[in-house]
Protein backbone atom coordinates (compact mmCIF):
# COMPACT_ATOMS: atom_id res chain seq x y z
CA UNK A 1 0.00 0.00 0.00
CA UNK A 2 1.20 3.32 -0.75
CA UNK A 3 0.89 7.03 0.51
CA UNK A 4 0.04 9.86 -1.88
CA UNK A 5 1.46 13.31 -0.50
CA UNK A 6 0.00 16.12 -2.13
CA UNK A 7 -0.18 19.77 -2.63
CA UNK A 8 -3.25 20.94 -2.21
CA UNK A 9 -4.77 24.99 -3.47
CA UNK A 10 -8.09 26.18 -3.67
CA UNK A 11 -10.02 29.72 -4.82
CA UNK A 12 -13.09 30.96 -4.74
CA UNK A 13 -15.13 34.44 -5.29
CA UNK A 14 -18.07 35.57 -6.40
CA UNK A 15 -16.51 37.06 -9.71
CA UNK A 16 -19.09 39.89 -10.98
CA UNK A 17 -22.05 37.96 -8.36
CA UNK A 18 -23.17 40.10 -4.99
CA UNK A 19 -22.74 36.54 -3.62
CA UNK A 20 -20.87 33.70 -3.73
CA UNK A 21 -23.06 30.25 -4.04
CA UNK A 22 -20.05 28.51 -4.34
CA UNK A 23 -18.18 26.63 -1.48
CA UNK A 24 -15.10 24.11 -1.27
CA UNK A 25 -13.03 22.72 1.48
CA UNK A 26 -10.07 19.95 1.84
CA UNK A 27 -8.92 17.54 4.57
CA UNK A 28 -6.28 15.93 3.87
CA UNK A 29 -4.37 14.30 7.31
CA UNK A 30 -1.42 12.11 7.28
CA UNK A 31 -1.56 10.32 10.11
CA UNK A 32 -3.27 6.60 10.51
CA UNK A 33 -7.38 8.81 9.28
CA UNK A 34 -5.60 9.33 6.47
CA UNK A 35 -4.31 6.26 5.64
CA UNK A 36 -7.43 4.91 6.47
CA UNK A 37 -10.10 6.61 5.12
CA UNK A 38 -8.03 9.21 2.36
CA UNK A 39 -7.50 12.77 1.57
CA UNK A 40 -10.87 14.42 0.57
CA UNK A 41 -11.14 17.68 -1.50
CA UNK A 42 -14.70 19.05 -2.23
CA UNK A 43 -16.37 21.62 -4.48
CA UNK A 44 -19.87 22.66 -4.58
CA UNK A 45 -22.10 24.92 -6.94
CA UNK A 46 -25.26 26.49 -5.48
CA UNK A 47 -27.60 27.00 -8.46
CA UNK A 48 -28.83 29.97 -9.66
CA UNK A 49 -32.39 30.47 -9.80
CA UNK A 50 -32.39 30.05 -6.09
CA UNK A 51 -31.47 32.80 -3.07
CA UNK A 52 -30.61 30.15 -0.57
CA UNK A 53 -28.47 27.59 -2.89
CA UNK A 54 -25.14 28.94 -1.03
CA UNK A 55 -26.78 27.58 2.10
CA UNK A 56 -27.33 24.16 0.36
CA UNK A 57 -23.11 24.52 -0.70
CA UNK A 58 -21.29 25.16 1.94
CA UNK A 59 -23.63 22.67 4.08
CA UNK A 60 -22.92 20.27 1.80
CA UNK A 61 -19.09 21.03 1.89
CA UNK A 62 -18.72 21.05 5.59
CA UNK A 63 -20.90 17.64 6.59
CA UNK A 64 -19.34 15.41 3.68
CA UNK A 65 -15.69 16.52 4.78
CA UNK A 66 -17.14 15.90 8.93
CA UNK A 67 -19.42 12.79 8.51
CA UNK A 68 -17.30 11.22 6.06
CA UNK A 69 -14.37 10.98 8.65
CA UNK A 70 -17.06 9.94 10.91
CA UNK A 71 -17.79 6.40 9.05
CA UNK A 72 -16.53 3.24 10.36
CA UNK A 73 -13.46 2.14 9.29
CA UNK A 74 -14.26 -1.25 7.51
CA UNK A 75 -16.32 0.90 5.31
CA UNK A 76 -15.43 1.31 1.47
CA UNK A 77 -15.01 4.35 0.31
CA UNK A 78 -17.44 4.00 -2.35
CA UNK A 79 -19.59 3.01 0.50
CA UNK A 80 -18.48 5.62 2.87
CA UNK A 81 -19.29 8.23 0.23
CA UNK A 82 -21.99 7.71 -1.41
CA UNK A 83 -23.83 7.23 2.21
CA UNK A 84 -22.93 10.45 3.33
CA UNK A 85 -24.07 11.82 0.18
CA UNK A 86 -27.43 10.15 -0.12
CA UNK A 87 -27.88 11.31 3.61
CA UNK A 88 -26.94 15.25 2.58
CA UNK A 89 -29.33 14.68 -0.35
CA UNK A 90 -32.45 13.42 1.83
CA UNK A 91 -31.59 16.69 4.49
CA UNK A 92 -31.22 19.40 1.49
CA UNK A 93 -34.23 17.78 0.01
CA UNK A 94 -36.36 17.53 2.95
CA UNK A 95 -35.30 20.88 4.32
CA UNK A 96 -36.74 22.07 0.83
CA UNK A 97 -40.04 20.36 1.14
CA UNK A 98 -40.19 22.37 4.91
CA UNK A 99 -39.30 25.53 3.50
CA UNK A 100 -41.57 28.43 1.13
CA UNK A 101 -39.78 26.58 -1.63
CA UNK A 102 -41.65 23.63 -1.55
CA UNK A 103 -43.76 24.40 -4.49
CA UNK A 104 -40.71 25.19 -6.59
CA UNK A 105 -37.59 23.08 -5.92
CA UNK A 106 -35.36 24.95 -7.98
CA UNK A 107 -35.42 28.24 -5.59
CA UNK A 108 -34.77 25.46 -3.00
CA UNK A 109 -31.59 24.27 -1.07
CA UNK A 110 -30.21 22.44 -4.08
CA UNK A 111 -26.49 22.29 -5.62
CA UNK A 112 -24.01 20.29 -7.60
CA UNK A 113 -21.27 18.66 -5.77
CA UNK A 114 -18.03 17.02 -6.86
CA UNK A 115 -15.52 15.24 -4.51
CA UNK A 116 -11.87 13.69 -4.81
CA UNK A 117 -10.67 11.28 -2.61
CA UNK A 118 -7.23 9.93 -2.83
CA UNK A 119 -6.84 6.77 -0.50
CA UNK A 120 -3.79 4.71 -0.54
CA UNK A 121 -2.28 4.69 -4.78
CA UNK A 122 -5.93 5.72 -5.77
CA UNK A 123 -8.43 8.26 -6.77
CA UNK A 124 -12.18 7.98 -6.21
CA UNK A 125 -14.18 10.51 -7.54
CA UNK A 126 -17.60 11.20 -6.43
CA UNK A 127 -20.48 13.42 -8.88
CA UNK A 128 -23.49 15.12 -9.61
CA UNK A 129 -23.77 18.02 -11.66
CA UNK A 130 -22.17 20.52 -13.81
CA UNK A 131 -18.55 21.27 -12.19
CA UNK A 132 -15.90 19.49 -13.27
CA UNK A 133 -12.84 17.34 -12.55
CA UNK A 134 -10.00 16.99 -14.57
CA UNK A 135 -6.56 15.25 -14.41
CA UNK A 136 -2.94 16.31 -15.84
CA UNK A 137 -0.87 13.65 -16.78
CA UNK A 138 2.18 13.72 -18.61
CA UNK A 139 1.27 16.84 -20.75
CA UNK A 140 -2.75 15.63 -21.28
CA UNK A 141 -5.75 17.16 -19.99
CA UNK A 142 -8.53 14.40 -19.36
CA UNK A 143 -12.19 15.67 -18.07
CA UNK A 144 -13.36 12.59 -15.71
CA UNK A 145 -16.32 13.70 -14.71
CA UNK A 146 -19.80 14.57 -17.30
CA UNK A 147 -21.94 17.23 -17.45
CA UNK A 148 -25.13 16.72 -16.29
CA UNK A 149 -27.04 19.10 -17.99
CA UNK A 150 -30.65 18.50 -20.42
CA UNK A 151 -29.99 19.97 -23.53
CA UNK A 152 -33.33 21.88 -24.83
CA UNK A 153 -34.27 24.11 -28.16
CA UNK A 154 -32.19 27.13 -29.12
CA UNK A 155 -28.93 25.96 -26.98
CA UNK A 156 -31.13 26.51 -24.26
CA UNK A 157 -29.93 23.89 -20.80
CA UNK A 158 -30.90 22.75 -17.64
CA UNK A 159 -29.09 21.06 -14.65
CA UNK A 160 -30.54 17.14 -14.44
CA UNK A 161 -29.03 16.30 -11.71
CA UNK A 162 -27.68 18.31 -7.99
CA UNK A 163 -27.43 17.45 -4.56
CA UNK A 164 -31.28 17.85 -2.86
CA UNK A 165 -33.03 18.38 -6.26
CA UNK A 166 -34.54 14.91 -6.16
CA UNK A 167 -35.10 12.32 -3.35
CA UNK A 168 -33.15 9.94 -5.01
CA UNK A 169 -29.37 10.42 -6.03
CA UNK A 170 -27.62 9.25 -8.40
CA UNK A 171 -24.10 9.44 -8.50
CA UNK A 172 -21.44 8.78 -11.34
CA UNK A 173 -18.48 7.32 -9.21
CA UNK A 174 -14.91 6.46 -11.10
CA UNK A 175 -11.60 4.74 -9.73
CA UNK A 176 -8.64 5.10 -11.09
CA UNK A 177 -4.86 4.74 -10.26
CA UNK A 178 -2.79 7.76 -9.15
CA UNK A 179 1.12 8.53 -10.25
CA UNK A 180 3.75 10.96 -8.95
CA UNK A 181 3.29 14.64 -10.56
CA UNK A 182 -0.78 13.68 -11.28
CA UNK A 183 -2.49 17.19 -10.91
CA UNK A 184 -5.96 16.98 -10.41
CA UNK A 185 -8.23 19.79 -11.11
CA UNK A 186 -12.27 20.38 -9.62
CA UNK A 187 -13.74 23.41 -10.43
CA UNK A 188 -17.40 24.99 -11.44
CA UNK A 189 -19.18 26.30 -14.43
CA UNK A 190 -18.24 29.64 -13.93
CA UNK A 191 -14.31 28.40 -14.33
CA UNK A 192 -14.36 25.72 -17.32
CA UNK A 193 -17.14 27.71 -19.31
CA UNK A 194 -14.58 30.21 -19.81
CA UNK A 195 -11.48 28.63 -19.93
CA UNK A 196 -11.21 26.25 -22.55
CA UNK A 197 -9.37 22.96 -21.66
CA UNK A 198 -6.26 23.96 -23.95
CA UNK A 199 -6.48 27.11 -21.96
CA UNK A 200 -6.21 26.21 -18.30
CA UNK A 201 -3.31 23.27 -19.57
CA UNK A 202 -1.08 26.32 -21.11
CA UNK A 203 -1.39 27.83 -17.50
CA UNK A 204 -1.17 24.93 -15.77
CA UNK A 205 2.32 23.94 -17.57
CA UNK A 206 3.77 27.37 -18.07
CA UNK A 207 2.53 29.21 -14.79
CA UNK A 208 3.49 28.74 -11.66
CA UNK A 209 5.21 25.34 -10.45
CA UNK A 210 2.94 23.40 -7.62
CA UNK A 211 5.83 22.48 -5.52
CA UNK A 212 4.25 23.34 -2.00
CA UNK A 213 0.33 24.09 -0.55
CA UNK A 214 0.98 28.16 -1.17
CA UNK A 215 1.87 27.79 -5.08
CA UNK A 216 -1.01 25.51 -5.40
CA UNK A 217 -3.18 28.15 -4.40
CA UNK A 218 -1.68 30.25 -6.93
CA UNK A 219 -2.18 28.39 -9.19
CA UNK A 220 -5.71 28.29 -8.47
CA UNK A 221 -6.19 31.49 -8.08
CA UNK A 222 -4.37 32.60 -11.40
CA UNK A 223 -6.78 30.14 -13.38
CA UNK A 224 -9.93 32.03 -11.48
CA UNK A 225 -8.29 35.21 -12.58
CA UNK A 226 -7.53 34.36 -15.71
CA UNK A 227 -11.80 32.93 -16.58
CA UNK A 228 -12.77 36.06 -15.05
CA UNK A 229 -10.78 38.09 -17.75
CA UNK A 230 -12.18 35.97 -20.34
CA UNK A 231 -15.78 37.24 -19.37
CA UNK A 232 -17.05 34.66 -16.37
CA UNK A 233 -20.17 36.08 -15.00
CA UNK A 234 -20.57 33.44 -12.55
CA UNK A 235 -19.04 32.84 -9.38
CA UNK A 236 -15.51 31.42 -10.04
CA UNK A 237 -14.07 28.36 -7.65
CA UNK A 238 -11.12 26.21 -8.33
CA UNK A 239 -9.27 23.33 -6.53
CA UNK A 240 -6.03 21.61 -7.80
CA UNK A 241 -4.16 19.23 -6.15
CA UNK A 242 -0.43 17.52 -7.23
CA UNK A 243 0.43 14.18 -6.62
CA UNK A 244 4.26 15.21 -5.28
CA UNK A 245 5.52 11.86 -4.14
CA UNK A 246 4.39 7.99 -2.96
CA UNK A 247 5.39 6.80 -0.45
CA UNK A 248 5.32 3.05 1.19
CA UNK A 249 4.44 3.64 5.07
CA UNK A 250 6.16 1.82 7.29
CA UNK A 251 3.59 -1.70 9.21
CA UNK A 252 -0.04 -1.48 9.01
CA UNK A 253 -2.31 1.26 10.39
CA UNK A 254 -4.47 -1.45 12.33
CA UNK A 255 -2.19 -3.72 13.74
CA UNK A 256 1.29 -2.47 13.55
CA UNK A 257 1.00 -1.58 17.46
CA UNK A 258 -0.24 -4.81 18.26
CA UNK A 259 2.20 -6.88 16.28
CA UNK A 260 4.72 -5.36 17.64
CA UNK A 261 4.66 -7.67 20.82
CA UNK A 262 5.77 -10.45 21.81
CA UNK A 263 3.81 -14.03 21.83
CA UNK A 264 2.85 -15.65 24.48
CA UNK A 265 3.95 -18.75 26.37
CA UNK A 266 2.09 -21.59 26.93
CA UNK A 267 -0.39 -20.86 29.62
CA UNK A 268 -1.45 -24.14 32.24
CA UNK A 269 -4.41 -24.17 34.19
CA UNK A 270 -4.01 -21.94 37.34
CA UNK A 271 -1.63 -19.44 36.02
CA UNK A 272 -2.09 -15.96 36.50
CA UNK A 273 -1.37 -14.22 33.20
CA UNK A 274 -1.73 -10.32 32.28
CA UNK A 275 -4.28 -9.20 35.05
CA UNK A 276 -6.55 -12.90 33.88
CA UNK A 277 -6.46 -16.28 35.76
CA UNK A 278 -6.19 -19.32 33.56
CA UNK A 279 -9.25 -21.90 34.57
CA UNK A 280 -8.52 -24.31 32.32
CA UNK A 281 -7.60 -25.31 28.07
CA UNK A 282 -10.68 -25.22 26.01
CA UNK A 283 -8.68 -26.09 22.43
CA UNK A 284 -5.66 -26.24 21.10
CA UNK A 285 -4.77 -26.71 17.43
CA UNK A 286 -1.86 -25.95 15.09
CA UNK A 287 -2.81 -22.04 14.52
CA UNK A 288 -4.25 -21.22 17.92
CA UNK A 289 -4.96 -21.81 21.54
CA UNK A 290 -8.29 -21.22 23.32
CA UNK A 291 -8.15 -20.99 27.33
CA UNK A 292 -11.24 -20.21 29.47
CA UNK A 293 -10.24 -17.28 31.80
CA UNK A 294 -11.35 -14.98 34.55
CA UNK A 295 -10.76 -11.07 34.65
CA UNK A 296 -9.07 -11.00 37.87
CA UNK A 297 -10.62 -7.21 38.12
CA UNK A 298 -14.28 -8.46 38.02
CA UNK A 299 -14.48 -12.41 37.94
CA UNK A 300 -16.10 -12.57 34.92
CA UNK A 301 -15.14 -15.31 32.84
CA UNK A 302 -13.84 -15.02 28.91
CA UNK A 303 -12.29 -17.01 26.55
CA UNK A 304 -8.73 -15.97 26.06
CA UNK A 305 -7.16 -16.79 22.38
CA UNK A 306 -3.05 -16.91 21.77
CA UNK A 307 -1.54 -17.47 18.17
CA UNK A 308 0.36 -20.62 18.48
CA UNK A 309 4.44 -20.10 18.53
CA UNK A 310 4.72 -22.28 15.40
CA UNK A 311 3.79 -19.66 13.52
CA UNK A 312 5.56 -16.99 15.54
CA UNK A 313 7.93 -15.76 12.01
CA UNK A 314 4.46 -15.56 9.50
CA UNK A 315 4.12 -11.70 9.78
CA UNK A 316 0.66 -12.24 7.34
CA UNK A 317 -0.40 -14.78 10.03
CA UNK A 318 0.01 -12.67 13.17
CA UNK A 319 -1.85 -9.42 11.07
CA UNK A 320 -4.78 -11.60 10.69
CA UNK A 321 -4.66 -13.16 14.21
CA UNK A 322 -4.91 -9.74 15.29
CA UNK A 323 -7.19 -8.52 12.87
CA UNK A 324 -10.01 -10.83 13.73
CA UNK A 325 -9.98 -8.64 18.06
CA UNK A 326 -10.44 -5.48 15.68
CA UNK A 327 -13.20 -6.66 13.67
CA UNK A 328 -14.93 -8.49 16.13
CA UNK A 329 -15.20 -4.95 18.44
CA UNK A 330 -17.46 -3.69 16.24
CA UNK A 331 -19.78 -6.10 15.56
CA UNK A 332 -22.63 -5.51 17.91
CA UNK A 333 -25.03 -8.45 17.51
CA UNK A 334 -26.78 -10.94 18.78
CA UNK A 335 -25.71 -13.55 16.71
CA UNK A 336 -21.88 -13.04 16.60
CA UNK A 337 -19.39 -13.25 19.09
CA UNK A 338 -18.58 -10.03 21.50
CA UNK A 339 -15.08 -9.00 21.70
CA UNK A 340 -15.11 -6.17 24.69
CA UNK A 341 -13.73 -3.35 24.33
CA UNK A 342 -10.34 -3.03 27.16
CA UNK A 343 -8.49 0.18 28.14
CA UNK A 344 -6.18 -2.70 29.95
CA UNK A 345 -2.60 -2.53 28.10
CA UNK A 346 -1.37 -5.62 26.90
CA UNK A 347 2.12 -7.11 27.10
CA UNK A 348 1.60 -9.98 24.54
CA UNK A 349 -0.33 -10.64 21.56
CA UNK A 350 -3.80 -12.42 22.36
CA UNK A 351 -7.68 -11.81 21.94
CA UNK A 352 -10.13 -11.95 24.79
CA UNK A 353 -14.37 -12.44 23.77
CA UNK A 354 -17.16 -13.65 25.64
CA UNK A 355 -17.44 -17.40 26.88
CA UNK A 356 -20.58 -18.55 25.17
CA UNK A 357 -21.33 -21.84 27.24
CA UNK A 358 -23.31 -24.50 25.00
CA UNK A 359 -22.19 -26.57 21.80
CA UNK A 360 -20.79 -26.11 18.39
CA UNK A 361 -23.27 -26.59 15.56
CA UNK A 362 -20.88 -29.73 14.68
CA UNK A 363 -21.77 -31.50 18.01
CA UNK A 364 -25.37 -30.46 17.31
CA UNK A 365 -25.45 -31.96 13.78
CA UNK A 366 -24.17 -35.23 15.46
CA UNK A 367 -26.50 -35.13 18.25
CA UNK A 368 -29.40 -34.33 15.26
CA UNK A 369 -28.32 -36.39 12.46
CA UNK A 370 -32.18 -35.87 10.93
CA UNK A 371 -32.89 -32.62 12.46
CA UNK A 372 -36.43 -31.40 11.87
CA UNK A 373 -37.25 -28.67 8.92
CA UNK A 374 -38.12 -26.06 11.87
CA UNK A 375 -34.91 -26.56 13.91
CA UNK A 376 -32.71 -26.14 10.64
CA UNK A 377 -34.50 -23.01 9.57
CA UNK A 378 -34.34 -21.71 13.25
CA UNK A 379 -30.71 -22.04 13.14
CA UNK A 380 -30.25 -20.81 9.81
CA UNK A 381 -32.28 -17.71 10.04
CA UNK A 382 -29.94 -16.80 13.48
CA UNK A 383 -26.68 -17.09 11.53
CA UNK A 384 -27.95 -15.29 8.38
CA UNK A 385 -28.54 -12.33 11.01
CA UNK A 386 -24.80 -12.02 12.18
CA UNK A 387 -24.03 -12.05 8.28
CA UNK A 388 -26.29 -9.24 7.91
CA UNK A 389 -24.46 -7.44 10.48
CA UNK A 390 -21.25 -8.49 8.45
CA UNK A 391 -22.17 -7.07 5.28
CA UNK A 392 -23.33 -3.47 6.85
CA UNK A 393 -19.94 -3.36 7.69
CA UNK A 394 -18.95 -4.03 4.00
CA UNK A 395 -17.35 -7.37 5.40
CA UNK A 396 -17.80 -10.46 3.86
CA UNK A 397 -17.06 -13.71 6.52
CA UNK A 398 -15.96 -16.23 3.89
CA UNK A 399 -15.78 -19.38 6.58
CA UNK A 400 -19.64 -20.54 7.21
CA UNK A 401 -19.60 -23.92 8.33
CA UNK A 402 -20.53 -26.20 11.47
CA UNK A 403 -17.17 -25.29 13.72
CA UNK A 404 -17.50 -21.76 13.45
CA UNK A 405 -21.04 -21.37 14.66
CA UNK A 406 -21.98 -21.91 18.56
CA UNK A 407 -25.17 -22.93 20.09
CA UNK A 408 -26.02 -21.56 24.06
CA UNK A 409 -27.89 -23.18 26.50
CA UNK A 410 -30.84 -20.84 25.02
CA UNK A 411 -30.85 -21.74 21.47
CA UNK A 412 -29.28 -18.34 20.34
CA UNK A 413 -27.08 -19.10 17.65
CA UNK A 414 -23.82 -17.04 16.76
CA UNK A 415 -20.74 -16.71 14.47
CA UNK A 416 -17.52 -17.16 16.55
CA UNK A 417 -14.62 -16.76 13.93
CA UNK A 418 -13.29 -13.81 12.02
CA UNK A 419 -10.17 -15.93 10.80
CA UNK A 420 -11.14 -15.55 7.35
CA UNK A 421 -12.87 -12.47 7.40
CA UNK A 422 -11.99 -9.57 4.78
CA UNK A 423 -12.93 -6.08 5.06
CA UNK A 424 -13.58 -3.53 2.26
CA UNK A 425 -11.71 -0.41 3.83
CA UNK A 426 -9.00 -2.28 4.89
CA UNK A 427 -8.68 -4.27 1.95
CA UNK A 428 -8.08 -0.69 0.47
CA UNK A 429 -5.11 0.24 2.01
CA UNK A 430 -3.47 -3.18 1.50
CA UNK A 431 -4.34 -4.46 5.26
CA UNK A 432 -5.79 -8.17 5.25
CA UNK A 433 -5.71 -9.35 2.02
CA UNK A 434 -3.21 -11.43 2.40
CA UNK A 435 -1.46 -13.39 -0.57
CA UNK A 436 -4.36 -14.74 -2.65
CA UNK A 437 -5.08 -17.70 -0.82
CA UNK A 438 -8.25 -19.39 -0.23
CA UNK A 439 -8.98 -18.29 3.36
CA UNK A 440 -12.37 -20.16 3.87
CA UNK A 441 -13.39 -23.98 3.62
CA UNK A 442 -13.61 -25.79 0.43
CA UNK A 443 -16.80 -27.49 0.73
CA UNK A 444 -18.51 -24.74 1.95
CA UNK A 445 -17.19 -21.79 -0.03
CA UNK A 446 -18.57 -20.25 -3.30
CA UNK A 447 -17.55 -21.79 -6.95
CA UNK A 448 -16.53 -18.30 -7.47
CA UNK A 449 -13.76 -18.19 -5.20
CA UNK A 450 -12.06 -21.41 -7.17
CA UNK A 451 -11.93 -18.94 -10.69
CA UNK A 452 -9.46 -16.44 -8.40
CA UNK A 453 -12.70 -14.51 -8.36
CA UNK A 454 -13.38 -11.76 -5.16
CA UNK A 455 -16.23 -12.35 -2.90
CA UNK A 456 -19.57 -10.79 -2.54
CA UNK A 457 -22.67 -11.20 0.27
CA UNK A 458 -23.93 -13.49 -2.22
CA UNK A 459 -20.76 -15.59 -1.39
CA UNK A 460 -21.99 -16.13 2.12
CA UNK A 461 -25.43 -16.43 0.60
CA UNK A 462 -23.97 -19.65 -0.96
CA UNK A 463 -21.92 -20.90 1.99
CA UNK A 464 -24.84 -20.79 4.39
CA UNK A 465 -27.24 -22.43 2.18
CA UNK A 466 -24.68 -25.10 1.71
CA UNK A 467 -24.79 -25.17 5.53
CA UNK A 468 -28.61 -25.83 5.10
CA UNK A 469 -28.34 -28.59 2.67
CA UNK A 470 -25.81 -30.33 4.51
CA UNK A 471 -28.02 -29.95 8.04
CA UNK A 472 -31.20 -31.72 6.17
CA UNK A 473 -29.68 -33.99 4.48
CA UNK A 474 -26.11 -35.16 5.56
CA UNK A 475 -24.76 -34.47 1.48
CA UNK A 476 -23.15 -31.73 -0.34
CA UNK A 477 -25.19 -29.99 -3.08
CA UNK A 478 -22.38 -30.93 -5.56
CA UNK A 479 -20.82 -33.29 -3.59
CA UNK A 480 -16.81 -32.59 -3.58
CA UNK A 481 -17.18 -31.39 -7.21
CA UNK A 482 -16.54 -27.48 -6.54
CA UNK A 483 -13.56 -27.55 -5.19
CA UNK A 484 -11.98 -29.29 -7.96
CA UNK A 485 -13.20 -26.72 -10.68
CA UNK A 486 -10.73 -24.37 -11.93
CA UNK A 487 -12.82 -22.96 -14.98
CA UNK A 488 -15.74 -21.52 -15.87
CA UNK A 489 -16.66 -24.34 -18.04
CA UNK A 490 -16.03 -27.02 -15.29
CA UNK A 491 -18.25 -25.22 -12.96
CA UNK A 492 -21.14 -25.21 -15.94
CA UNK A 493 -20.81 -28.94 -16.23
CA UNK A 494 -22.29 -28.95 -12.13
CA UNK A 495 -25.12 -30.54 -11.59
CA UNK A 496 -26.73 -30.18 -8.35
CA UNK A 497 -28.18 -32.75 -6.67
CA UNK A 498 -32.23 -32.62 -5.04
CA UNK A 499 -32.33 -32.26 -1.52
CA UNK A 500 -35.16 -34.60 -1.48
CA UNK A 501 -35.14 -38.48 -1.95
CA UNK A 502 -37.82 -41.31 -2.95
CA UNK A 503 -39.15 -41.12 0.70
CA UNK A 504 -38.31 -37.30 1.39
CA UNK A 505 -41.16 -34.93 3.71
CA UNK A 506 -39.16 -31.82 2.44
CA UNK A 507 -41.70 -29.67 0.08
CA UNK A 508 -39.97 -29.40 -3.45
CA UNK A 509 -40.46 -25.60 -3.04
CA UNK A 510 -37.82 -25.66 -0.51
CA UNK A 511 -35.61 -27.68 -2.86
CA UNK A 512 -35.95 -24.42 -5.61
CA UNK A 513 -35.31 -22.36 -2.54
CA UNK A 514 -32.06 -23.78 -1.65
CA UNK A 515 -31.18 -24.54 -5.35
CA UNK A 516 -31.64 -20.57 -5.78
CA UNK A 517 -29.14 -19.94 -3.26
CA UNK A 518 -26.94 -22.65 -4.70
CA UNK A 519 -26.55 -21.28 -7.84
CA UNK A 520 -22.92 -22.09 -9.22
CA UNK A 521 -23.41 -17.95 -11.31
CA UNK A 522 -23.48 -15.71 -8.47
CA UNK A 523 -25.52 -13.33 -10.22
CA UNK A 524 -28.65 -15.96 -10.71
CA UNK A 525 -28.66 -16.69 -6.89
CA UNK A 526 -30.65 -14.29 -4.57
CA UNK A 527 -29.48 -10.97 -4.94
CA UNK A 528 -29.96 -10.08 -1.03
CA UNK A 529 -29.76 -12.77 1.97
CA UNK A 530 -33.19 -11.55 4.09
CA UNK A 531 -34.81 -13.08 0.32
CA UNK A 532 -33.60 -16.49 0.88
CA UNK A 533 -34.28 -16.63 5.14
CA UNK A 534 -37.50 -15.46 4.00
CA UNK A 535 -38.05 -18.12 1.59
CA UNK A 536 -36.94 -20.64 3.95
CA UNK A 537 -40.35 -19.99 6.04
CA UNK A 538 -42.51 -18.84 3.22
CA UNK A 539 -43.34 -21.01 0.35
CA UNK A 540 -42.35 -18.99 -3.03
CA UNK A 541 -45.11 -18.78 -5.33
CA UNK A 542 -43.44 -18.92 -8.22
CA UNK A 543 -41.51 -22.42 -6.64
CA UNK A 544 -45.03 -23.74 -5.86
CA UNK A 545 -45.90 -23.05 -9.37
CA UNK A 546 -43.17 -24.76 -10.82
CA UNK A 547 -43.05 -27.84 -8.69
CA UNK A 548 -46.46 -28.42 -8.60
CA UNK A 549 -46.86 -31.36 -10.79
CA UNK A 550 -49.66 -31.36 -13.75
CA UNK A 551 -53.17 -33.41 -12.93
CA UNK A 552 -51.84 -36.48 -14.90
CA UNK A 553 -49.02 -36.90 -12.55
CA UNK A 554 -51.14 -36.21 -9.26
CA UNK A 555 -54.36 -37.56 -9.69
CA UNK A 556 -54.23 -40.16 -13.31
CA UNK A 557 -57.25 -41.66 -12.05
CA UNK A 558 -58.97 -38.11 -12.20
CA UNK A 559 -56.96 -36.90 -15.41
CA UNK A 560 -58.25 -40.07 -17.79
CA UNK A 561 -62.10 -39.80 -15.95
CA UNK A 562 -62.08 -35.96 -17.54
CA UNK A 563 -60.98 -36.90 -20.43
CA UNK A 564 -63.10 -40.09 -21.41
CA UNK A 565 -66.12 -37.91 -19.95
CA UNK A 566 -65.03 -35.21 -22.92
CA UNK A 567 -64.95 -37.72 -25.72
CA UNK A 568 -68.19 -38.63 -24.28
CA UNK A 569 -69.44 -35.69 -24.86
CA UNK A 570 -67.68 -34.89 -28.08
CA UNK A 571 -68.89 -38.10 -29.35
CA UNK A 572 -72.68 -37.38 -28.33
CA UNK A 573 -72.54 -34.26 -29.83
CA UNK A 574 -71.20 -35.45 -33.08
CA UNK A 575 -74.01 -38.30 -33.75
CA UNK A 576 -77.04 -35.59 -32.69
CA UNK A 577 -75.83 -33.75 -35.70
CA UNK A 578 -75.56 -36.45 -37.64
CA UNK A 579 -79.03 -37.34 -36.94
CA UNK A 580 -80.16 -33.87 -37.49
Amino acid sequence: MQLAKLNVGQHSIAGLKSVNQDYCGSCCPIDSQGRLKGQVLVIADGIGSSTVSQVASKAAVNSFLQDYYATSDAWSVETSATRVMQSINAWLHGYTKQSEFRYDLEKGYVCTFSALIIKGSTAHIFHVGDARVYLLRQGGLEQLSNDHRQYAAQGQSYLSRALGMHTQLDIDYVTLPICQDDIFILCTDGVHEYLSPSDMLHNVTTGTAVEGNASANLLAEGLVQQALANGSDDNLSLQVVKVTELIKPQGKPITEALTALPLPPMLQAGQTFDGYHVIRSLHVSARSHVYLVEDQTNQQQWVLKTPSVDLSDSDEYLERFCLEEWIGRRMHNPHVLNVPASSRPKQFIYSVAEYVQGQSLRQWMTDNPKPELEAVRNIIEQIGKGLQAFHRLDMLHQDIRPENIMIDLHGTVKIIDFGSTTVAGLQEVGQGCGNNELLGTALYMAPEYFLGEVGTPSSDLFSLAVLAYHMLTGRFPYETHVSKTRTRSQQNRLIYQSVRDDDSVLPAWLDATLHKALRVDPFKRYAQLSEFIHDLRHPNADFVRKSKPPIMERNPVAFWQCVASALLISNVYFIYLFLT
